[in-house]
């Protein structure tokens, strides 16, 4: 287990105290009992924290060479868990509307099917540039919703990242179905002249044989 896996891992021990800290009435933390630190700036401090994590794991992975299976296929997992968890929470909240989060959440799973499928037929769908902003937008929005409930000044631009972080996704998840249609319509076509090819071998197997009973001889060229 390497560094970068450890705050991959971290990332998602995080998630349910985020929850928990989200959806709590009535929670406060002191700074060596002096400084009542409200349960809002406490939320937001794990939700930054948890998207640290998530730029190092990834620049220590290629920095070091130690990317992994196991980091590969936790990261993504990490990331929309800690994203799932704090819309949902925010919902509950009233601080997001409940069908923005079901669109936002949903592509999530649809583009996560899609890969899986394209992986399990060797061809590796990778993250395109739409993809990496919408997560950035996403880290934005989420920030900005909970700074909001201390700060309402922030509601106006926590909207403008969520409305930017629909738009974002809905354009990487038709990226992403284009690339994966692109590669489904290209193994239909070679199925298909492959299929046609076998059909044609039979046939001209099956007209050999059909000579052979008869006793019909192969014309021969004569020079």
């Amino acid at each position: 287990m390497n560094l970068p896996n450890l705050l991959t891992l971290l990332r998602i021990f995080f998630v349910p105290l985020l929850v928990a800290t989200l959806l709590a009435d009535d929670l406060s933390a002191r700074w060596q009992g002096l400084i009542p630190a409200a349960r809002d700036l406490f939320a937001l401090a794990i939700f930054l924290s948890a998207a640290v994590t998530d730029l190092l794991d990834g620049y220590l992975a290629r920095r070091w060479k130690q990317v992994t299976t196991v980091g590969t296929l936790l990261d993504p997992i990490a990331d929309k868990l800690l994203i799932s968890a704090a819309l949902i929470s925010l919902v509950y909240a009233h601080r997001v509307a409940a069908w923005m989060a079901i669109v936002i959440i949903g592509r999530e799973f649809a583009v996560d099917g899609l890969r899986s499928i394209s992986a399990a037929s060797g061809y590796i769908i990778r993250a395109s540039e739409l993809g990496k902003t919408k997560m950035i937008a996403q880290v934005a929005a989420v920030a900005l919703l909970i700074a909001g409930q201390r700060w309402p000044a922030l509601n106006e631009l926590a909207w403008i990242a969520l409305w930017a972080v629909m738009l974002f996704g809905l354009a990487s998840a038709a990226d992403y179905f284009r690339k994966f249609w692109r590669k489904v319509e290209t193994e239909v076509k070679v199925r298909r002249r492959r299929e046609l090819l076998r059909l044609e071998r039979a046939e001209q197997r099956l007209v050999k044989k059909r000579r052979a009973r008869t006793g019909a001889a192969v014309p021969r060229r004569v020079d």
